[in-house]
């Protein structure tokens, strides 16, 4: 029998706490309180030493961000975690604490394609932590310019999608903007249906960007198939239009329903469960070169921690000019992940080659192979060698509490 004074119909009254256990909670409360002293305490010692560090390299002009360094501090502390933390709330801690940590050592302005509340600034955010400076560009183009031109130390650039390909424009920019890939990741592409509506029923209109549109066809076409489709320029530009109307919605992330203070009238909404985009931090230098860098000292898997390198290359116009490249990766073991041509802009059917490989092709021990590459083709460039990049896909806090009210 429900509760009268339950705030929910139907609801179990709640199980009365008994005198032992009130005072098991009173005990655990106040050791909880003990350890957060604690942490505060080693908190703020770990951030005098990032201002430490910040005092130091002043004047250095490299970029604060390491991420093979981070890669490395991470799966130590994975590797020594006994639990019951678990890894992956691990991860988020830390990164949070990384974002700090560069924060202290000096500010960091972060571009990306805004406005805020798009899944290229969530990605970022997600990444890079809350503590650093996120400056939304108009398009692609303005991210690379703005790392290019130094106003930004770091860019957050969409590079491809697992359903729709790569993101032809941010190949192209790459042969026009002298910078590299610093980083990459994953984050999974999942669509919420965002309203000031009271119901699916009243909503008659639904803003999105065209992909978001296109990727939730299905599912539109059998919850709303009245309503009207307007695109826009971004999700976000959509949570902002359908905000304070009544009859109209709009698809995007769902934090951006915390942001606005919209409903969430359905999640997940996408046909395909399995959208994911690859992201790249991009910056204006090579985290590490052979000749001019310090080669990080080498991880418990023995190696630097690099694990995929980048390449730009264009070929001559000869029979067998790009298989004389496939095989000189292939005689040193080296996987190819992902070959693209693009058209070379100015020059009629000349194409440039993108493509990803297995190895840390910055270390000195491919010096060699670096140099064959080069004699093969008409010009080389390698993007940047970094860490394979991790799957971010996080519900947020709403979600959560709407799956455990479900009892999901």
């Amino acid at each position: 029998m429900a509760d009268n004074n339950s705030p929910w119909p139907g609801a179990a009254a709640p199980a009365q706490e008994s005198p032992a256990s009130a005072q098991r909670l009173s005990a655990i409360r106040g050791e909880i309180d003990r350890v957060d002293q604690a942490l505060l305490a080693l908190f703020n010692r770990r951030a005098a030493l990032s201002l430490e560090v910040g005092r130091i390299k002043a004047h250095a002009s490299d970029i604060i961000f390491k991420p093979l360094r981070e890669r490395e501090v991470l799966d130590g502390l994975a590797a020594r975690n006994p639990g019951p933390l678990p890894e992956e709330h691990l991860r988020a801690i830390w990164r949070e604490i990384f974002s700090s940590s560069r924060a202290l050592q000096r500010p960091q302005n972060v571009a990306y394609l805004g406005p805020e509340g798009t899944f290229s600034y969530f990605a970022g955010v997600e990444y890079l932590g809350h503590a650093a400076r996120f400056h939304p560009c108009a398009d692609i183009a303005q991210v690379f310019e703005e790392v290019s031109a130094g106003r930004c130390e770091l860019g957050v650039v969409p590079l491809e999608n697992s359903l729709q390909g790569t993101v032809g424009v941010s190949f192209d920019l790459f042969l026009k903007h002298e910078v590299f890939i610093q980083a990459e990741l994953f984050s999974r592409i999942s669509h919420c249906l965002l309203s000031d509506a009271p119901s699916l029923a009243a909503v008659r209109t639904v803003y999105s960007h065209p992909q978001p549109l296109a990727q939730c066809g299905g599912w539109l076409r059998a919850h709303l198939p009245n309503a009207g489709l307007t695109p826009v320029e971004s999700t976000a530009a959509a949570a902002n239009r359908a905000a304070g109307q009544k009859d109209a919605a709009a698809i995007g992330h769902g934090k951006l329903a915390d942001m606005l203070g919209l409903g969430v009238l359905a999640r997940r909404i996408e046909d395909e469960p399995g959208n994911w985009t690859r992201f790249v931090i991009i910056g204006p230098t090579t985290a590490r070169t052979p000749q001019g860098g310090v080669v990080p000292r080498p991880t418990p898997g023995g190696h630097s921690g690099a694990d995929k390198t980048s390449l730009l290359f264009t070929l001559p116009d000869k029979s067998g000019a790009l298989a004389t490249v496939l095989d000189l990766l292939a005689r040193h073991g080296i996987n190819m992940r992902k070959l693209e041509s693009r058209p070379l802009r100015g020059q009629c059917w000349k194409y440039v080659f993108f493509a990803d490989v297995e190895s840390d092709l910055e270390n000195p021990r491919h010096t060699g192979l670096l140099e064959q590459l080069r004699e093969a083709c008409t010009s080389f460039r390698i993007l940047g060698s970094y860490p394979t990049g991790p799957q971010l896909d996080r519900m947020s806090v709403g979600e959560e509490e709407s799956r455990q009210e479900q009892g999901i």
